[in-house]
């Protein structure tokens, strides 16, 4: 519901001859925003790798218990059988004995007996023992069921990434050259135009060399639907020069070219608007020196920000 009210301020800040401090604020404060539900899906993804990496250790806990579990258990099976020698050793003596007086076959009785239940109570700790191994084992074949789930998940997300970069550098590689690249990091996708693709000096209205290159970006995150985008306008240092009234300042002017990409992509039916959120940086992420014309040429950009969805490796993460 956010996204929907952003894009009607935006819009009619568009619509009108000037913008008002509040509007300049209301906006400022979106970005904020949009800003720490970046930030905050960038902790998960942390949060993710800490919790696999914990998952890891607890399986090598779980392996170094079970190995001793297993030594504990080859030894009471040890004990069993010296038991067993015993008794039979007791049996032959009992053999022998019953030609003897009935007070030693008494003394020799009492002795069997009591090995007996040491023999009874051996076993009773042997089965015990072997109880808790098999469920010892158990809650390991889950566990390391769960740790799989979780990377073949985190894997096909990186994949997912990895293909969706490809179809980008596929479908824009007639921009490339022309202040377009395409590039994977941090589990994120980047696509950067550099303003000289898409806009006059102080405009905001995309002109048709560059919407062509946002209608092929489009096609393709039509075919990508769990796919968040964001869409930052940026910058160089050199202040507006436009027409007075129009734009207040840079970080306006980034605000308003950011949201001319989201409505051209908005015009793709297949493209869930939900997915879709506009920001201006103004100057202040910069990627380049602004004390140089190339540097100031590469800061004047639309950076577009691919990120995956992360609600399946979530509910997975819960279940530990």
């Amino acid at each position: 519901m956010k996204r929907p009210i952003l894009t009607g301020f935006l819009i009619l800040a568009l619509c009108t001859s000037c913008v008002s401090k509040k509007v300049y604020t209301d906006l400022e404060n979106k970005y904020a925003e949009l800003k720490k539900e970046q930030r905050k899906t960038q902790d998960d993804l942390e949060k993710l790798t800490e919790a696999k990496n914990k998952a890891d250790q607890d399986l090598a806990s779980k392996q170094t218990e079970l190995e001793k579990l297993k030594a504990e258990r080859d030894k009471l099976a040890a004990d069993l059988s010296a038991a067993n020698a015993n008794l039979k050793n007791l049996q032959a003596s009992y053999s022998a004995l019953e030609k003897n007086s009935d007070e030693v076959l008494k003394s020799n009785l009492e002795q069997n007996r009591a090995l007996l239940a040491k023999l009874e109570a051996k076993e009773k700790a042997l089965a015990a023992e072997q109880e808790r191994l098999n469920k010892l084992k158990a809650d390991f074949e889950e566990r390391s069921a769960r740790v799989a789930e979780l990377e073949q998940l985190i894997s096909a997300k990186e994949n997912n990434m990895k293909r969706l970069r490809e179809s980008l550098s596929k479908a824009l590689n007639a921009f490339e050259g022309k202040g377009l690249t395409v590039e994977q990091r941090d589990g994120k996708v980047y696509v950067s135009m550099e303003n000289k693709l898409l806009f006059q000096t102080g405009s905001w209205t995309v002109n048709a060399e560059g919407k062509k290159a946002v209608v092929e970006l489009g096609k393709v995150l039509a075919a990508n639907p769990d796919i968040s985008v964001l869409i930052e306008g940026h910058t160089d240092t050199d202040k507006f020069a436009g027409a007075v009234g129009q734009i207040e300042n840079n970080w306006d002017l980034s605000t308003k070219r950011a949201t001319a990409i989201v409505n051209i992509l908005g015009e793709n039916k297949n493209i869930n608007k939900q997915n879709l959120t506009a920001a201006g940086r103004g100057e202040y992420a910069p990627i380049a020196s602004n004390e140089t014309a190339e540097g100031k040429s590469k800061n004047r950009r639309i950076e577009i920000i691919l990120t995956p969805k992360l609600d399946e490796i979530s509910k997975a993460l819960n279940e530990f």
